[in-house]
């Protein structure tokens, strides 16, 4: 009977296996694994004749602060809605980049990152990493259009309600391609 050799790869194998297993190594893993796709994963623009639209309405959100608000989505402002957790690899892996549009585009268009985490979790979250965003937690359901089950699921939507973006799992939102989508429906709003 031959005696199995293992090669360096079989043990860098087992190790990667072992480490996604233990719950403190895991999403470390698991965000550097999603970064890696945020770096080369831009989201797509629907074709034309594949984009839905949401009829307008007021979401009904509360804000960090606990203060009721009611968002216009659809009526006259480009809208970037994001569905997320703190928990969520590819969540934190893109929120760098959509910090860094938000930082740019805040102003000319509806930043709105919604969460149904604890307030105060996402509030240490959001200090801990040092985020500056508008992070929501709704206070309604959303139109059947814009509800999905799998997080992070990102929209970017005309001053109109058309879906121009749907992007489901993390990607690169602070790419040139989804710059020049935000100031073209900046620009024709």
């Amino acid at each position: 009977m031959k005696k199995r050799k293992f090669k360096i790869s079989d043990i860098i194998f087992a190790v990667f296996i072992l480490l996604l297993i233990i719950p403190q190594t895991r999403t470390p893993i698991q965000v550097a694994v999603n970064k890696l796709k945020v770096a080369v994963w831009s989201p797509g623009i629907e074709d034309v004749e594949d984009q839905n639209k949401v009829t307008p309405f007021q979401y009904a959100v509360v804000d960090l602060q606990g203060e009721t608000q009611s968002i216009s989505i659809g009526k006259g402002k480009v809208t970037f809605i994001s569905y997320w957790a703190t928990w969520c690899p590819p969540c934190i892996a893109e929120l760098p980049g959509i910090q860094d549009l938000y930082k740019d585009y805040g102003a000319k268009v509806n930043f709105i990152l919604l969460t149904q985490e604890e307030p105060d979790k996402v509030q240490r979250f959001i200090h801990k990493k040092d985020y500056e965003l508008p992070i929501y937690f709704p206070q309604m359901q959303a139109p059947e259009i814009l509800q999905e089950n799998s997080i992070p699921t990102n929209y970017v939507i005309d001053a109109t309600g058309k879906i121009i973006i749907k992007e489901t799992g993390a990607a690169d939102w602070n790419s040139k391609k989804v710059r020049e989508l935000l100031d073209d429906l900046i620009e024709n709003n």
